[in-house]
């Protein structure tokens, strides 16, 4: 290869990675925020891995119809066979993983895990059990988590366990977090079996926006779901006073937002649909730091 293509090659490969942490930075605040805490020689894969993951969430809102979402599930399908045969298409993010993929192992197993599991999200946008829930968030959220480990070189059995809950709890929030969002779309996020217990209205709720004690009730229990799940990821650390390895820490770093959005939704009352919760906390950045320094989530 000329220099001037080796030179060219480089640009390509600074231009994907550019474009991922961009693309973090506009679609994923909390990703971006962590970022700083990962060593310099990974930050590009993590952006990489990142802008994987926040492309795919963003699918099922992008397409006009379904059958144009599973075909962007596709291409990321075959964008992933390439990246592992060495031919990967010309997509600046699959051009990042695939130059990511030259120097750390990135499971094709969970990359493919994570595409099956939007892909099923296009057809099911809403689900009856948290049982059903929890298996989405363990292939999605959890298993960009088991990315992230790879990334580090961090295989471990306690990391993984941790890092299952964590990614269920990070889901349940998210999805709470963006409860309004969904309200809009007339898509009601909660598993039916918590509504129907608490005896919510979901018609009612998704056509007026406006919380009812039984609403709050049935956030209350989803919420302490989430909470059981962080608590269970933190409990994997007892041995060490909860205090995670430092090496670790840029990945569980990502439990110190949905910690802070669970508390500041216990503080309205879990009132959903406060508008409180639509600002962004401007304590978090430092919620993040001093909680990366005290290695706790």
């Amino acid at each position: 290869m000329s220099s001037r293509s080796l030179a060219t090659s480089a640009a390509g490969t600074a231009d994907s990675f550019a474009y991922c942490r961009e693309y973090v930075q506009k679609h994923d605040y909390e990703g971006f925020l962590t970022s700083q805490f990962y060593p310099r020689h990974v930050q590009g894969g993590y952006f990489a891995l990142k802008a994987f993951y926040v492309e795919l969430a963003m699918v099922p809102e992008s397409v006009s119809n379904t059958v144009i979402g599973q075909m962007r599930m596709q291409f990321w399908r075959d964008a992933v066979k390439g990246i592992s045969d060495g031919r990967p298409p010309q997509h600046p993010i699959a051009m990042a993983l695939y130059e990511t993929s030259q120097s750390v192992h990135l499971p094709a197993y969970h990359l493919k895990r994570i595409i099956d599991a939007r892909d099923s999200e296009l057809q099911m946008p809403t689900h009856l059990t948290t049982d059903s829930l929890t298996a989405l968030a363990e292939s999605t959220s959890s298993t960009l988590l088991y990315l992230l480990l790879s990334l580090m070189s961090l295989p471990s059995s306690t990391l993984s366990h941790a890092a299952s809950h964590l990614g269920v709890a990070q889901t349940f929030s998210t999805l709470l977090r963006a409860f309004p969002f969904h309200t809009s779309k007339n898509r009601m996020i909660i598993p039916a079996e918590i509504t129907a217990k608490h005896g919510v209205n979901q018609e009612e709720i998704l056509r007026k926006r406006e919380s009812t004690k039984d609403l709050e009730d049935a956030v209350f229990e989803f919420a302490t779901i989430a909470n059981d799940h962080l608590i269970t990821a933190r409990d994997m650390f007892k041995e060490t006073g909860g205090r995670v390895p430092q090496v670790a820490m840029p990945i569980f770093s990502a439990g110190i937002p949905v910690a802070s959005f669970l508390r500041r939704l216990e503080t309205v009352n879990f009132n959903v649909l406060h508008p409180s919760l639509q600002v962004r906390d401007w304590k978090l950045p430092w919620q993040v730091w001093r909680s990366y320094y005290k290695r706790t989530f």
